[in-house]
């Protein structure tokens, strides 16, 4: 990218002339190939409750600011609250072939004005994890970020958190570092390691998820021909040479 200099010959960032605010992502059902996005609400909690429950050591919990829950009236009362609350945009993760709600994701802290947005309160029970459709989740909140417009989706974990690290490489993240001290979270400090996808990279990866995604990338058992993680750095080194 060519670098551009005001008047008085300082370095400045390229200029966006046509850069127009977008608009809050509206809040309604993403539909997918191996399952949907429902607006998260009461009707959904019965469902995670007994999903959630399969992970009996509560090891899905540990990195999250909540959770686990001792009872699923204790459950309910947390997903209300946070449903009726705003600094989130959080969705059901319904799968398609069993026609239930086995996780949640969300947006947080959308900034339309900068055209930035963070995909976070990921809980995935052990119904979704490792499966086409967790993977397919998060492309249908990265796709849709980007199809409103805007420049930049975030990924922020905490840094002790390594199966949070590898998934936001796999799925074409940048690494960005680590704030230090950031939060304090269940009596704990956290450090958080962020990471991103840009606007000019995400052409590049959408064909790398849609590639991993086709049902042809699987053979019968159900194993991937190729794996997202290599596809997504194919992608990425795509970009790099272009620029």
């Amino acid at each position: 990218m060519q670098t551009e200099y005001n008047t008085l010959g300082q370095p400045v960032g390229p200029s966006l002339v046509d850069w127009q605010p977008r608009l809050q992502p509206p809040y309604c059902l993403l539909p997918g190939k191996y399952c949907r996005l429902e607006p998260l609400d009461e009707t959904h909690a019965e469902q995670l409750h007994a999903a959630n429950s399969l992970d009996a050591e509560g090891r899905s919990w540990t990195y999250l600011p909540y959770g686990p829950f001792a009872s699923f009236d204790e459950y309910r009362l947390w997903l209300c609250e946070k449903v009726q609350g705003k600094s989130a945009q959080l969705y059901a993760i319904v799968d398609l072939q069993s026609e239930k709600a086995v996780g949640v994701a969300g947006y947080l802290r959308p900034d339309p004005a900068n055209g930035v947005i963070e995909i976070g309160h990921l809980n995935f029970s052990p119904l979704l994890q490792q499966t086409r459709a967790a993977t397919e989740a998060l492309y249908l909140l990265m796709a849709n970020v980007f199809a409103l417009g805007y420049r930049r989706c975030e990924w922020k974990c905490n840094d002790l958190n390594e199966a949070s690290r590898r998934a936001a490489l796999r799925l074409g993240f940048t690494f960005e570092g680590v704030f230090r001290q950031l939060l304090v979270v269940k009596g704990r400090n956290r450090d958080t390691a962020w990471f991103s996808i840009i606007d000019g990279e995400w052409p590049a990866l959408n064909k790398a998820f849609l590639h991993w995604l086709d049902a042809a990338n699987f053979d019968e058992q159900g194993r991937q021909k190729q794996a997202l993680s290599q596809l997504a750095a194919d992608a990425r080194s795509e970009v790099q040479s272009a620029l």
